[in-house]
């Protein structure tokens, strides 16, 4: 009898797939994996890796990773591009920007394909303001609604052309931020008027998308609770915003949620969130995740199922008139 999907997408701890941890993995059998820098050297090592996850599953389950350009990039010189941060790109390119980020999504994916990665964690779809804090600051696509649906559409369609799944993130917006929530709790001092012209514009915008994610930020005219973890900021996520798609919550080891992981982990899917990730390859910690997440729910499942349609083969294009093409809006500039 096959085993229930875990309602959890988990982090492995190295370059390589232990027996030990093959064996975790079969047993916890998480939805997907999501990859980082820690688990990244060279294309044959890591196309070595993402099979053996899959492997270990027994099915071609989603590998994720955050590949946004800039600092938050996992794939890296001298075996992948180097990336400008996304909003120095938007403003780099200037009227060409939406073109520039599809072109440079579509190159990613191809990147991303070729070592078995299928779904990366992009656009992000959160907006740029004066006292947005440095993590997430130069990571969006813009300074207004307008500039960043348009720049985050042309991510998701670059991504989804090149067989990639975008994750919108990070859900309903985390440009308010002035701490960072892997050490803090950001508190957005918004009221619902101001947060529906601005900071949910984006992401109603792009909510056909397969998956979202959700920000570890606080809105105290909404909830007390981060919305990882509020029904009502979930609620407000799947019908104001009107995102039906596959929701994962943020990194639930990030210092901005209190409580065990275990208790984290309860609460962000008492609260809607249809996936937990865990991303720090810490096997006691993801046990917990698991334990605490259970399976995946119907609907979930159904969602699930509904995002991994779109995973298809890429359409078939020349990469080189591309990266030409790309490099001649950015003025010859594209490499940092």
């Amino acid at each position: 009898m096959a085993l229930p999907v875990s309602a959890t997408i988990l982090g492995c701890e190295g370059l390589a797939l232990s027996p030990a941890e093959a064996a975790f993995f079969r047993d916890a059998n998480p939805w997907g994996f999501i990859l980082f820098a820690r688990n990244v050297d060279a294309p044959d090592q890591l196309r070595r890796l993402t099979f053996d996850l899959r492997a270990a599953l027994g099915r071609d389950a989603p590998v994720l990773i955050d590949q946004e350009g800039g600092r938050v990039q996992r794939l890296r010189a001298p075996h992948w591009r180097e990336w400008l941060p996304p909003l120095d790109q938007a403003q780099r390119a200037g009227d060409a920007a939406p073109r520039s980020f599809w072109l440079r999504s579509r190159i990613m994916a191809a990147e991303l394909r070729a070592v078995g990665i299928d779904a990366n964690c992009a656009p992000t779809c959160d907006i740029a303001g004066p006292l947005t804090h440095p993590f997430l600051r130069n990571r969006c696509l813009g300074h207004d609604a307008a500039t960043v649906t348009t720049n985050a559409r042309a991510v998701a369609e670059g991504l989804l052309a090149g067989g990639v799944l975008p994750v919108m993130k990070h859900l309903p917006g985390h440009g308010r931020a002035e701490a960072d929530s892997h050490h803090d709790l950001p508190t957005a001092q918004a009221g619902l008027a101001d947060l529906e012209v601005s900071d949910f514009a984006p992401f109603r915008a792009l909510n056909d998308l397969p998956m979202g994610m959700t920000a570890h930020i606080r809105f105290p005219a909404l909830d007390d609770a981060p919305a990882t973890q509020s029904p009502r900021l979930i609620s407000l996520i799947r019908h104001s915003i009107g995102f039906d798609g596959l929701l994962m919550s943020d990194d639930i080891a990030m210092q901005a949620l209190s409580g065990g992981i275990g208790e984290r982990s309860a609460r962000a899917i008492a609260a809607g969130c249809d996936l937990v990730l865990h991303c720090n390859g810490d096997r006691a910690e993801m046990a917990q995740a698991v334990a605490a997440s259970g399976a995946l729910t119907a609907a979930a499942q159904t969602r699930a199922n509904a995002a991994l349609a779109r995973r298809l083969p890429p359409d078939p294009i020349d990469i080189a008139p591309l990266e030409a093409e790309f490099d001649a809006l950015l003025c010859g500039r594209a490499h940092v």
